[in-house]
């Protein structure tokens, strides 16, 4: 089967080293890749939401599916494109269509979606530039902290969390008035602040039937003792250690279940990921988003443990078969602790050569943002490498990962050393 990933991170990296496993690949093509990916399939350079360049590649390819990795492609609706046109709605496309990847692409739709569908969620409200002073009165009623969302996409960068109601006041009218985050604030939702611990669920859907992939808990702020700036990952865990029999019943029942029911009744065709962001409050899940493709760094822990032939799952799915489906887990632990550019998550260096990969032993390095620069392996981007390992707990796990990383070097390389401390 020749198969197209599209996307370029630790998360693209992760699948096509999954999907290299199987007998039932020829061909893979990864677009745009990383320094990473180009040794386990071939890099096709293009823009991922280029979509008549997506269609060239396709088609002189003779691509049989299409796996979306970021959520831009899909919120722009790179799944449409397939369906309309005549010469490529025939090739599956894991990941949803325009409409339904709202669910990632507006905060306040999937907001909407989860009060409908009855599913736990933080109580809210969502405003715009024209409702601004409404907006405030609204933070005045709440308690401390504030929560304030960009209802469109940010780059993983549109959620403020403020213990000062001048401050979230001030942020709000940065956030609207002064598009802070552009096109993506022109609506703000304000939510309650909930306390508690927080972790993520995984379901890969067909459309009627749903498995549930591992779970997984990662690690966003940059500083030790979750401190510091927002990153898109420093590091994930799976399973979740805290995450019993009766809570992931829990999170099936009052969660899993009313999203797959609630997009069918909603008359929402979904194919592919869903991540859902939850939050434990005295022991019961909220929802705190969702995503509409795989997390990361949380892929690169919960696709090493998928015993079952990747090529396979997503026929499955392709074919509305996941219902037949015997999904193999591999009991061990997972982890994985990111390397990142110095001076990440604001400015930082790249060209960085990147030393040690070759040293590393019983574990797997995802390469995230890497290029190959003079037959060189040079850092890319701002989060690097993904160092994942098994253990027969967490504990064995990161241990191997931190043994590994002692062995990898780039200029200013940064990492937590601290990953799973909550646990």
């Amino acid at each position: 089967m020749n198969i197209l990933i599209l996307g370029s991170g630790g998360r693209e990296c992760a699948f096509a080293w999954k999907f290299a496993q199987s007998e039932k690949i020829e061909k893979l093509l990864i677009a745009p890749g990383n320094a990473g990916t180009a040794k386990i399939g071939e890099n096709i350079l293009l823009n991922v939401n280029d979509f008549e360049a997506i269609k060239n590649v396709v088609l002189k390819n003779n691509i049989q599916m299409v796996v979306v990795g970021p959520e831009d492609p899909l919120v722009n609706g790179v799944h449409d494109f397939f369906l309309n046109d005549n010469s490529l709605k025939h090739i599956p496309v894991i990941g949803p269509q325009k409409y339904a990847a709202q669910l990632e692409g507006s905060k306040e739709f999937a907001k909407e979606f989860m009060i409908r569908h009855e599913i736990p969620t933080a109580k809210y409200e969502s405003f715009t530039k024209e409702t601004l002073e409404n907006g405030f009165k609204f933070l005045e009623k709440l308690e401390p902290p504030y929560v304030l969302k960009a209802d469109g996409l940010a780059a993983g960068k549109g959620v403020l969390i403020l213990n000062d109601l001048k401050d979230a006041k001030n942020e709000l009218e940065e956030m609207l008035a002064n598009e802070k985050f552009g096109e993506a604030s022109t609506k703000v939702v304000i939510e309650e602040f909930l306390d508690g611990i927080e972790m993520s669920s995984f379901v890969l859907t067909d459309g009627d039937n749903y498995v549930i992939l591992p779970n997984a808990k990662d690690y966003k702020r940059i500083g030790e003792g979750d401190k510091g700036l927002n990153t898109g990952g420093m590091g994930a865990i799976s399973p979740v250690p805290f995450a019993d029999e009766i809570l992931l019943e829990k999170i099936e029942e009052r969660v899993i279940k009313p999203t797959i029911d609630g997009l069918k009744k909603d008359g929402i065709p979904y194919v592919g990921f869903i991540f859902i962001g939850l939050i434990m409050v005295e022991n019961e899940p909220l929802v705190i988003e969702y995503n509409v493709r795989m997390g990361d760094p949380e892929t690169e822990v919960v696709i090493p443990r998928i015993k079952s032939d990747f090529v396979e799952l997503l026929n499955a799915t392709a074919n509305r078969k996941l219902g037949e489906f015997n999904l193999k887990i591999d009991n061990r632990s997972a982890t994985t602790v990111m390397l990142v550019s110095g001076g990440y998550p604001e400015n930082y260096e790249k060209g960085k050569e990147i030393f040690g990969i070759e040293d590393v032993e019983d574990s797997v390095v995802f390469q995230a943002g890497t290029s190959i620069a003079n037959d060189k392996i040079v850092t890319n981007g701002g989060r690097v490498l993904a160092v994942t390992s098994y253990g027969d707990n967490f504990h064995e796990a990161l241990k191997l990962s931190y043994k590994n990383i002692g062995k990898i070097k780039f200029d200013k390389m940064n990492y937590r050393s601290d990953i799973g401390f909550d646990l």
